[in-house]
């Protein structure tokens, strides 16, 4: 693709914006890119209905914000599956086998293979939640049955950016599959703030509804659980949040850039466009002439 004229700082905002998704599509994760895109602001977490536990850390002010239920032991659903995950690729014994089936435990929510996992390493959420210092997270005989908190998962993922950025477990969050295993479309919940780099989502099938989900941006962490639908989920989510951030008249968004100097139908810089959040943003001047 043909690149126009950059200026000096145009041209620094934009390789500092163009590394942080290299890294993300290279397997890693850019958990201290900073100023490299802006996280969502936590504005209206008192408005949140008592059916939904919420928490929030923004990682470079160690700011956390959360729901006065935000420690509450709820049913962990699939998002203890970042737990059994976390022990097996630490503690386990470093097959393949476990590699494999963190991934599609992570990226395609399945079942089967957190059953297989856990009845390998049956001690493995117990021993993550004493470890991280998760207060709120236990085990049960069978993984599904396991509770945390959304606190915990907070801590959790905050703890896993800071001391092992490149953790697969933090790439699979990033490479989540569109559809899980089981068929249910994963888009929703906290995926859908700003900057959101990946996601792990949860949800019940038995019984009333329960959903959760839980997410990473470079510089923070968010967590959900309700007691309710997906839709009322992404409702208290969204709800607890500032309005999204669009470009000043003098700034173009990234994802825009990219889109306008690409004529190859480059599916690499395709993948990049979408991957890149519609937050980030560059000084208008820097667009080619028409």
């Amino acid at each position: 693709m043909n690149l126009p004229h950059f200026t000096p700082a145009g041209a620094k905002k934009l390789c500092a914006r163009c590394a942080a998704v290299a890294f993300l599509l290279g397997g890693g994760v850019a958990a201290q890119a900073g100023s490299v895109n802006a996280a969502p602001s936590p504005d209206g977490f008192d408005t949140v209905p008592d059916r939904t536990s919420l928490s929030f850390a923004h990682s470079p002010s160690g700011t956390r914000v959360g729901t006065a239920n935000s420690a509450e032991a709820r049913p962990g659903l699939s998002t203890v599956k970042l737990y059994v995950a976390d022990y097996m690729l630490r503690h386990g014994d470093g097959s393949a086998e476990d590699r494999e089936l963190g991934q599609r435990m992570i990226r395609d929510s399945d079942d089967g293979a957190a059953s297989q996992a856990y009845a390998k390493y049956p001690h493995s959420i117990d021993a993550v939640a004493s470890e991280y210092g998760l207060t709120a997270t236990r085990g049960a005989a069978f993984w599904g049955n396991s509770s945390t908190s959304t606190a915990d998962t907070v801590t959790f993922l905050e703890a896993k950016k800071a001391t092992d950025p490149s953790s697969p477990i933090l790439g699979w969050m990033a490479t989540a599959a569109p559809v899980a295993a089981d068929g249910t479309t994963q888009d929703w919940g906290t995926s859908t703030l700003p900057s959101v780099v990946g996601t792990k989502w949860g949800w019940s099938d038995y019984g009333p509804d329960i959903v959760a989900s839980a997410s990473f941006g470079p510089d923070f962490s968010v967590a959900a659980n309700t007691y309710g639908s997906k839709e009322q989920h992404t409702s208290d989510v969204e709800g607890a949040f500032g309005p999204e951030r669009t470009p000043a008249p003098d700034q173009v968004s990234v994802r825009e850039l990219i889109e306008r100097l690409d004529t190859t139908d480059n599916p690499v810089v395709s993948q990049l466009a979408t991957a890149i959040p519609p937050e980030w943003t560059l000084p208008a001047d820097i667009l080619p002439a028409p």
